[in-house]
């Protein structure tokens, strides 16, 4: 074991960045917690494994992920500050974000509740999106690899196995099995990976949230990698039966293994989900788990959805990297193609020479669609050796009420029993009665709930704010009154809470308009499409004022005006007074900014001031001001500031008291009327000392020699006695 190899805490690397503490080692490099000097702030280090420099397919793949999080920049995208790639020393510098991933998350929480699972998927998408419009696939989304902040927000992460999808499109075997529980069918046969690579992977993610389960565990990645290609997942409504229906159908269509059968695009499983977040109790159209068998009926729209083209796969022109890639690839996939091999003939093998031969103990599950509830359970005793039935009720415009229209497994598959030697199969059978949703609007929610229980229906409370509707009563229902309803089933009902729905206002300072977008419609807020642009120092596009400041509780749907910088410093005007020297007549006075001459006037020497107007900006702008030639005022101002502050001042308009020491009395006194200083005032300075310090010689003087002090300013001379 190689650790203190890596260790790098102590360290301060190129004199910027000093590491504190490891946060995590990876398969190819070690993240740890550093601060950078510069910045002032606090950075995630990923550094390159030793052993890996000396590997060009480390070394590229590590270079990879710099390049392709450097491309982005999303809320919900762990922030890239800086890239190294030395010979000696490979690192990437990242936002540091405090928090846990998704995935000890799950492990906390076992299973996610459906609303907080839809709140981080929607997250998660949005990130996608935003990678997958400027040519980034992932192809490594798992819990592990999403980091979840204590507000609730979502960062996603690790980038280390993305692929530009304009250059590199198909994958290295070995990189594949590198996350197995999560990867797409197309990543285990080391197919073309694109887009719906991750929007598979994310389906599992959901699937795992919702069902504290992964779709397939085995005792082997081969084994597992297997199941992605072959194996159904069970419904996740069988593992959890609070998952509503429309969200369960979002989670199994993300999950399709052929990539035309799923969601094409984040942006298009985005819509699915906000129409679910709108209705929680929706259906959609499409239904998956569709038996196989030429006697199975499919519908023209079902059929529709299995019969779409398959994507174009891209042809791209290959350069001599990609080819030597390419030629290295062909070794470990055709090791996988072997261990595939090795592991489907044995499971062949077991097939036949099983229990019960040729096809082992393995029970094919008859059709029971179509035939009545009632009929099924009448014919128990024919049964109840074979199959264990859990009736799901459901509505069905195409069959009559008691009838089955769905089950799972389909009719025709092969079915390994349970230890208890039965084969377990959902039926959904048609309600047996719809019964209309009474109006219980105005009414206490109380008594709308009574109500409810009373018809059969299971009402859940919303709150709601609305002007219209006292407090506590009831604004609508969902399905709404009147509407047919299956018994047993949620009836949504939206109460009056009687307060205005707040949120709070996130920071958009430093952020471009379209991230500003997003951060407040996860907000539920609105941005104001006027975008007005003002001189900053800042970087051009990026926000410099928001009309709300951040962390303030506005109400829903509040529009957040924001103004943006055009990366143009900023043009300041303002009045400085200038002072003048006291002297008879008057004198030419010049004023310099940034050395160049910005007025010439003449000017009555009264000790006055002279108020020039001045245009500028910058921190640090140098004003200069002369008279008769000679320097007598300067300053520095900042701009930037508002309103403008100015410091280094240096005032050379006041006259220099004269040096008078050693001179005597009336020596002294004529030399400071002479200088212009009337005001002089002699005292004791004690007894003299002959030759060195002679009697009626000058011992010290106030103010000192040098100084520069008015012409009133009052004189005081000691004199030795």
């Amino acid at each position: 074991m190689r650790v203190l190899e890596y260790n790098y805490v102590g360290k301060i690397l190129d004199g910027r960045y000093e590491i504190q503490e490891v946060l995590g080692v990876g398969g190819m490099a070690i993240v740890y917690l550093a601060y950078d000097n510069i910045d002032d702030r606090p950075v995630a280090v990923k550094i390159l494994k030793e052993e890996y420099l000396a590997n060009e397919e480390f070394r590229r793949r590590f270079k990879n992920e710099s390049k392709a999080i450097a491309m982005l920049s999303h809320p919900n995208i762990v922030k890239v500050y800086d890239v190294s790639y030395g010979e000696r020393l490979q690192y990437i510098v990242m936002e540091y974000v405090e928090g846990i991933t998704l995935k000890e998350y799950i492990e906390q929480r076992r299973v996610i509740p459906w609303k907080e699972a839809v709140h981080f998927l929607t997250q998660i998408l949005r990130a996608l999106q935003h990678a997958h419009d400027r040519g980034v696939v992932h192809r490594d989304i798992k819990p592990q690899n999403i980091l979840l902040l204590h507000s609730g927000n979502i960062k996603v992460t690790d980038f280390g196995i993305a692929r530009l999808s304009r250059s590199e499109t198909r994958t290295m075997g070995e990189n594949a099995i590198g996350s197995v529980h999560y990867i797409s069918p197309e990543q285990a046969k080391g197919d073309f990976t694109d887009g719906k690579t991750d929007i598979y992977s994310v389906g599992v993610v959901l699937y795992e949230m919702l069902t504290g389960e992964l779709p397939f565990q085995a005792d082997s990645t081969v084994s597992v990698a297997i199941m992605q290609l072959q194996t159904e997942p069970r419904r996740p409504r069988e593992v959890n039966d609070q998952i509503p229906l429309g969200l369960e159908q979002i989670t199994i269509r993300a999950m399709q293994k052929n990539p035309a059968d799923r969601y094409q695009s984040a942006a298009e499983l985005l819509l699915d989900l906000e129409e679910f977040k709108r209705n929680p109790l929706i259906r959609f159209e499409y239904a998956y788990y569709v038996d196989k068998e030429p006697t199975k009926y499919v519908s023209p729209l079902e059929r529709q959805k299995y019969t779409r083209p398959a994507a174009p796969v891209p042809l791209h022109e290959e350069d001599d990297d990609e080819a030597a890639e390419k030629s290295r690839a062909v070794p470990i996939m055709l090791g996988i193609l072997i261990g595939l091999i090795v592991v489907l003939g044995g499971a062949a093998l077991l097939w036949y020479f099983g229990p019960g031969g040729g096809g082992g103990n393995r029970v094919t599950v008859e059709r029971f669609i179509g035939k009545k509830q009632t009929e099924i359970e009448a014919s128990k005793a024919s049964y109840e050796s074979i199959y264990q039935f859990n009736f799901v009720h459901g509505a069905n415009g195409n069959y009559a009420a008691g009838v089955v229209y769905d089950q799972n497994p389909a009719s025709g598959s092969k079915v390994t029993p349970g230890a208890d030697g039965l084969v377990r199969v959902t039926l959904y059978v048609v309600q047996d009665i719809d019964r209309r949703v009474p109006d219980v609007r105005g009414m206490l929610y109380e008594d709308a709930k009574k109500k409810l229980d009373e018809q059969g229906f299971v009402p859940r409370p919303v709150s709601e704010y609305t002007r219209d509707v006292e407090e506590g009563k009831v604004i609508r229902t969902d399905p709404k009154e009147g509407t047919p309803h299956p018994l047993m089933r949620d009836v949504i009902v939206y109460v009056a809470n009687g307060q205005v729905p707040e949120t709070e206002v996130p920071d958009l300072i430093g952020w471009d308009a379209d991230n500003a977008k997003e951060l407040l419609e996860s907000a539920k807020l609105k941005l104001d499409p006027d975008i007005q642009k003002i001189d900053s120092a800042e970087e051009e596009g990026k926000i410099v004022w928001q009309s709300h400041d951040p962390k303030t509780k506005v109400a829903l749907n509040t529009r957040i005006t924001v103004k943006v910088s055009n990366g143009k410093q900023p043009t300041v005007t303002f009045s400085h007074a200038i002072p003048l020297p006291s002297r008879s007549g008057d004198g030419l006075l010049k004023i310099y900014l940034d050395g160049t001459l910005i007025k010439e006037v003449t000017v009555l020497l009264d000790g006055g001031t002279y108020s020039v107007a001045l245009e500028g900006s910058g921190p640090a702008v140098s004003l200069q001001a002369t008279l008769e030639g000679s320097r007598i005022y300067s300053c520095t101002i900042d701009f930037t500031a508002d309103p403008p502050t100015v410091s280094n001042v240096e005032d050379n308009t006041q006259p220099v008291v004269p040096n008078v020491l050693g001179k005597t009395e009336e020596e002294a006194i004529a030399v400071l009327n002479e200088a212009g200083y009337e005001d002089v005032v002699t005292v004791s300075g004690g007894m003299g000392i002959p030759i060195l310090a002679p009697s009626g010689t000058v011992r010290s003087q106030s103010p000192r020699q040098g100084t520069r002090a008015d012409y009133s300013t009052q004189i005081t001379l000691e004199i030795y006695d």
